[in-house]
């Protein structure tokens, strides 16, 4: 009964307002505290010692020198030069005294952007951190002026593995989102403001802040001399296209599977699931480099369309230019486009046909009996029953896969890579005209070393799919929309 007491005094308050009750709280801390509470804010963990809590005050004081040792040796020399990024470059000198060429003391940007990155993140943690352990430490000074007992460290270690077990189930996880995900979205945020290129390589040269000049010149669509512009114009509207196709298409071909497969006039409807799943089963890139050597220029597929004679058909109708001795279809830009989304639907109708047939097994049969009763045929059907279930069901499926095929880097790259260009304003920058926006950047990164850019590019692909996802969840979650499908 008395440690359930302690708990619940341990606990933070609830308040509608919480910053300003924790800003409240700290303050009250600061003045009602006593001596080692208020020593706290020099020293971390005082108040533990104060308490005989020695296992929890050398575990903060440790956290206390950890941090300001990184301030002082690398957060603080760091910070000072990020205005510039640094001024000292490489330098390769002769020392008469040591007879021999000596390397200079000289500022690498890409390590100043980074320590900073992480000095200004670190320093901010560590405040959240002082700042709740002033209230934790006067928290623990009510409770033995209460007259409670203070649980011990083992009992603590013990509520983390018990009621508390979900934070530390949580705690891994966050800190590899954090350390994978959110700072080098950061950095490279930080790397569309800068010149960071070919030319400006650290640590032999420096590079420097040039604030939206990148931006600008992805958004000024050819009217400079600049290429970047066209090609960002053109990938652009590629990149949503697609998009919009390979995903669409996926999933209503997918839908329209597996209720054909799933209807009773199929037989062997296992049969045909598997020889569909086949293709999951297979590893993507296999079934995309196969698909690249049958559809090219001299492939398998050529050879059987100039025997059939489709390729003098497409010759007739003004398809294929009269001087090609095959059909484009991963040379030709319009060729190359369509075959894209045609073999995107071959790898993605199963994913579709499998999750379809989950939700069309669940829907109740009662619904078309009624419906059927009522005289409702297959399309009145399909429109008021099948679909809002599906789409109620899989929109969050429908969203991501959206955003997937934004950043469909496999498809893109392993079925178009070293194909040329005719246009030279895209070779200038090194694009392709069936380019994703994901693929460009991988152009500009691995093959140009143009990180300014690239970055620039990852910025826009990101934002676009910020919004996307936060307007089609709110117009999915909007409205009680669950309880019509209980």
């Amino acid at each position: 009964m008395n440690n359930m007491k302690t708990n619940t005094l341990l606990q933070k308050p609830a308040s509608k307002n919480k910053m300003m009750t924790s800003l409240k709280d700290f303050g009250l801390a600061l003045k009602h505290g006593d001596l080692f509470v208020k020593l706290s804010a020099l020293v971390l963990g005082m108040g533990f010692f104060k308490r005989k809590q020695y296992a929890k005050g050398i575990i903060y004081v440790f956290i206390q020198i950890i941090f300001t040792l990184f301030a002082v040796f690398v957060g603080i020399p760091s910070m000072s030069k990020i205005s510039t990024l640094g001024t000292v470059e490489y330098e390769v000198i002769y020392d008469p005294n040591l007879r021999d060429n000596v390397v200079n003391n000289y500022d690498n940007s890409f390590l100043i952007l980074l320590y900073s990155l992480f000095a200004i993140l670190f320093t901010v943690v560590f405040i959240l951190f002082w700042f709740n352990n002033i209230k934790h430490q006067y928290r623990i000074q009510k409770i033995v002026e209460d007259g409670h007992r203070l649980p011990t460290f083992k009992e603590e270690i013990k509520t983390y593995l018990d009621e508390k077990f979900h934070v530390s189930l949580l705690t891994l996880p966050i800190l590899g989102i954090v350390i994978f995900t959110i700072i080098p979205l950061i950095f490279m945020f930080l790397i569309a403001f800068t010149n960071y290129d070919e030319n400006h390589q650290p640590p032999i040269k420096l590079f420097t802040w040039v604030g939206f000049k990148n931006f600008s010149l992805l958004f000024d669509f050819g009217r400079s001399s600049q290429a970047f512009g066209y090609a960002f114009g053109i990938i652009i509207i590629w990149t949503l296209i697609w998009a919009f196709f390979a995903t669409f298409l996926n999933y209503f071909g997918g839908i329209w599977l597996a209720m054909y497969i799933n209807s009773k006039t199929v037989k062997f409807k296992k049969v045909w699931r598997t020889i569909f799943v086949l293709t999951i089963a297979i590893p993507q890139f296999v079934s995309l480099l196969l698909i690249r050597y049958f559809f090219s220029d001299y492939g398998i597929m050529n050879t059987i369309a100039q025997n059939a004679g489709l390729l003098q058909f497409f010759k007739d109708i003004g398809w294929v230019k009269p001087g090609l001795a095959y059909i484009p279809f991963l040379s030709g830009p319009v060729w190359t486009r369509v075959m894209l989304i045609l073999i995107n639907c071959w790898v993605g109708f199963p994913y579709v046909m499998l999750i379809a047939t989950g939700v069309l097994l669940n829907i109740p049969k009662d619904l078309y009996e009624s419906a059927e009763i009522d005289g409702a045929n297959k399309y009145q059907q399909f429109k008021k029953i099948t679909m809002p279930y599906m789409l109620f069901v899989t929109a969050p499926y429908l969203i991501t896969s959206f955003i997937h095929n934004m950043n469909n880097f496999n498809v893109i790259y392993l079925l178009t890579n070293n194909r040329p260009t005719s246009d030279l304003k895209l070779a200038a920058v090194d694009a392709r005209d069936v380019d994703l926006l994901v693929t460009w950047l991988f152009r500009l990164t691995s093959e140009q070393a143009n990180f300014k850019m690239a970055s620039a590019v990852g910025v826009i692909l990101f934002l676009i799919s910020v919004v996307f996802t936060l307007l089609a969840f709110n117009y999915v979650i909007r409205g009680n929309k669950e309880d019509n499908f209980q």
